[in-house]
């Protein structure tokens, strides 16, 4: 059976973490413009404008994950489940985004370079702001795994991405400081905008692969057929499996091949069983069998079947 408390109250820290995602991305924006405004540097300038899209991006995780655990209703009969996909979508394009402003910003400090004004407090100030960040984004990605939300896992690989161009910017800085070379600044800042390109479009692409229905894993279906085949005692067979993921649900179809002259009771009690079993094993997982009576099975063209013994 399906542990309904446990349900609730994973659905309760998704929520609490989004919501408070929001606040610690305003304060690790506040303390990284902080760090700009002390130094000047078009470094720490790309770090603290890649925070405003942080804090963009949590506004819009939080609205993902209230709208993606609304219960289905007429008009979404299968549930909200893919609004965390297009959080994800959002955050994306925002990444990439900044990465575009920062690069303009390089362009403006390449033709004009200045020396950096207190480069020690401002490093000093985005680097408390980057230890921050580094543990949310730890505690984002562990709950966003456990709990399956697309939305938070995302959040918390862009922040994770943020805290490794910060501590590239903070590494350049500290050299850009003790050589006297101030093109090491805006330099960094390209490292950056190309480091936030790439995880932005990595964003995407997975966020559009759960929006096209992708499919589970070639582990992850064994898994599910070894779930089957433990509990399908009486059947003699399965075919046509298919199963995908949507936001923290995982759907889950296949035919169930019984003795012809099996009763519908009989057939339905194996088929509760089976699906009992894979709710249990496989958190919100939403199951649709077929049976078919041995006689009359029909296998789609180029599919096996799986016996049981």
């Amino acid at each position: 059976m399906i542990d309904t408390r446990s349900a609730v109250n994973g659905e309760t820290t998704v929520r609490r973490l989004a919501f408070w995602s929001i606040f610690i991305g305003i304060a690790v924006l506040g303390l990284k413009y902080a760090a700009y405004h002390v130094t000047g540097s078009v470094a720490l300038y790309s770090d603290a404008l890649e925070s405003i899209v942080n804090v963009v991006a949590a506004l819009a995780a939080f609205w993902a994950i209230l709208l993606s655990h609304k219960p289905a209703d007429q008009n979404h009969p299968y549930g909200h489940h893919k609004a965390e996909y297009f959080s994800a979508v959002i955050e994306g394009v925002l990444i990439i985004l900044a990465a575009l402003l920062i690069l303009r910003e390089v362009w403006v400090a390449w033709e004009t370079p200045r020396s950096l004004d207190e480069p020690w407090l401002g490093l000093a100030i985005n680097g408390g702001a980057s230890l921050i960040n580094a543990v949310w984004a730890s505690l984002l990605l562990r709950s966003g795994r456990k709990h399956r939300s697309p939305a938070l896992i995302a959040d918390g690989k862009h922040i994770m991405t943020d805290v490794v161009t910060s501590l590239g910017v903070f590494i350049g800085l500290v050299g850009a400081v003790a050589t006297g070379w101030t093109i090491l600044d805006p330099l960094l800042a390209v490292i950056v905008a190309v480091n936030i390109l790439w995880q932005g479009w990595r964003v995407i692409s997975n966020s559009v692969q759960g929006l096209m229905d992708g499919g589970v894993s070639t582990d992850e279906t064994m898994r599910i057929r070894d779930i089957i085949s433990a509990n399908a005692g009486g059947a003699l067979e399965v075919h046509d499996l298919k199963a995908r993921v949507a936001g923290r649900m995982t759907f889950i179809e296949f035919h169930l091949v019984v003795d012809a002259n099996m009763s519908v009771r009989d057939a339905h009690i194996i088929c509760d069983r089976i699906e009992n079993a894979l709710m249990h094993h496989i958190p919100e997982a939403s199951v649709v069998i077929h049976v078919e009576p041995e006689d009359e099975a029909k296998l789609p063209i180029g599919t096996a079947a799986v016996p049981f013994a």
